[in-house]
């Protein structure tokens, strides 16, 4: 039985208005959040994975009270099971502490892999994998735009900008995925009434045995030191063609050095 670990995010809804708290955290208060699109991929190939022989995919996430509804999506979609760890103390929390929370928790979990999106919507660092990685000893492959598994090996096509590389892997691994991967399934009706049955652990810091200065954002190793709100568009030019539209363009792209 091939036993997949998903972590996915809790993120604020990229398409809403969003604002920022005085510690230039994102206010949760103001906005709705959801299931990190790109973690979607991951869930996908993870059930994928599951589907061609016998397996069992755990959905694994990190953050406040509503963060259950990312897991509960997963399960939806497919997903066997579900951990939710949550603390007050991992408000605010960077990649590096997020990793030690993620790992620890894993580490509790019994997996033969452990699948991540290529970044989450919201701070995009697409770090978090290789930080997990890294502290579980476990080899990383990443940005996979194709994943093959036969046994205990794990195949991967990345593709790069200058060339395309097979990869392959065996035991024990960390795998993020990309958008190029194929569409994320929808949860069905039956899949929504069945991720009512399904089990959701919650777990705290000390389940995890993790100090609370170890984490948190006072103790983050980055912050965001200011926000600037993007200023709004101007309006375009319009170019109009009496015969010389052409030529006019050219113009305003030389105008601008594009050409």
């Amino acid at each position: 039985m091939t036993k997949i670990v998903v972590a996915v995010k809790y993120v604020p809804d990229a398409t809403a208005d969003r604002t920022f708290d005085a510690d230039n955290t994102v206010d949760r208060e103001n906005v709705d959040g959801l299931l990190s699109e790109l973690d979607e991929y991951a869930v996908e190939q993870a059930l994928q994975v599951i589907e061609d022989g016998d397996g069992e995919v755990t959905v694994l996430t990190v953050g406040p009270a509503d963060a259950s509804d990312a897991v509960r999506k997963a399960l939806q979609m497919g997903a066997d099971a579900g951990v939710h760890v949550e603390d007050d103390a991992i408000a605010g929390s960077d990649a590096f502490a997020t990793s030690l929370i993620l790992a620890k928790a894993i580490e509790k979990l019994d997996y033969d892999m452990v699948f991540f999106g290529m970044g989450s919507t919201d701070a995009g660092m697409g770090v978090v994998p290789t930080l997990v990685a890294e502290r579980l000893g476990l080899p990383a492959i990443t940005f996979a735009s194709e994943i093959s598994v036969d046994g205990d090996t794990v195949k991967i096509r990345r593709d790069g900008d200058a060339a395309t590389h097979q990869i392959e892997a065996t035991g024990k691994l960390v795998v993020s995925v990309t958008d190029q991967t194929g569409e994320a399934r929808y949860p069905s009706f039956k899949g929504i009434m069945a991720a009512k049955k399904k089990p959701v652990e919650e777990w705290s810091l000390s389940d995890l045995g993790i100090d609370a200065a170890e984490v948190g954002g006072d103790n983050a190793w980055t912050k965001v030191e200011s926000t600037t709100p993007r200023p709004p568009r101007t309006a375009g030019e319009i170019v109009t063609d009496e015969g010389d539209g052409g030529t006019k363009l050219v113009e305003f792209l030389a105008s601008k050095k594009f050409v």
